[in-house]
């Protein structure tokens, strides 16, 4: 009974991978997320945390590992990277260096979890007054590699929800949840009550009531494409064939049709 309580605390399940050297605040983008927190059971080099984030009326649950940006930890990447289904790469924008440095996780990264979602993340913007690293040179990054791209503050708590939702978005896309966007949507007045008429309705009784002709024929042709009254036009038809008088003498029957 618990496991299916837990079970319906979310959605939709991925696994995030933050990379980047080491001081560039990934433990910081993360320490300030709600929900359950504990270090890796697996790495002791690996921080693991989880949080659930609304996107678009679903729930999606993120399991977030920040991984160290030490050399030494390169085996943890490569073993992480291959199970995730998005990642962070974050870099300080007033250290220059880790943003150089964001090329070299990059291949790392495609060269175990190839075509995987990614987005670039700048840390610590409420240091921008120390900033080494231009805005817009980091968008041209992030777009030449197809990435989308945030500058963040969990001091001031800016962006971060922002970029987990963006990610998330792009993961669910990748693999094949484009549905779940459509079915949140909301709708126009004329469709709800194209569907409220249509449900009371058949398409043949659209004619005799008192609407314009240019309604009458939108309303024909959202019945046309509802389930519902693909069903009522089947059983209309059926109907249609019993009543149907059968011509016992007729010049037909002697016909045989192959």
């Amino acid at each position: 009974m618990e496991q299916m309580r837990m079970a319906k605390d979310y959605d939709y399940l991925l696994k995030v991978l933050l990379v980047g050297d080491s001081d560039v605040g990934k433990h910081e983008i993360i320490s300030g997320l709600e929900d359950g927190s504990s270090e890796s059971p697996f790495c002791s080099g690996s921080a693991y945390k989880t949080t659930t984030i609304l996107l678009d009326g679903k729930r999606v649950k993120l399991q977030l590992w920040e991984t160290s940006g030490q050399g030494r930890f390169s085996t943890i990447i490569r073993s992480y990277s291959r199970g995730a289904q998005g990642i962070i790469l974050v870099y300080d924008i007033t250290n220059k260096w880790s943003f150089d440095g964001i090329g070299r996780w990059l291949k790392e990264v495609e060269e175990h979890a190839p075509g995987v979602p990614k987005v670039l993340v700048g840390n610590r913007l409420h240091l921008a007054f120390k900033r080494q690293v231009a805005a817009k040179q980091a968008e041209l990054y992030a777009s030449r590699h197809k990435m989308a791209c945030f500058e963040i503050s969990p001091l001031c708590d800016f962006n971060i929800r922002e970029s987990f939702c963006e990610l998330a978005r792009m993961a669910l896309h990748r693999n094949g949840m484009e549905r779940i966007w459509r079915s949140n949507k909301v709708l126009s007045l004329q469709e709800l009550c194209c569907r409220t008429i249509v449900r009371r309705t058949s398409v043949y009784a659209i004619d005799t009531l008192p609407l314009p002709p240019t309604v009458k024929s939108h309303l024909k042709s959202y019945a046309l494409t509802s389930s519902q009254c693909i069903n009522t036009l089947m059983n209309n038809s059926k109907n249609r064939r019993v009543k149907t008088p059968t011509q016992t003498n007729s010049t037909r029957n002697s016909c045989c049709i192959s």
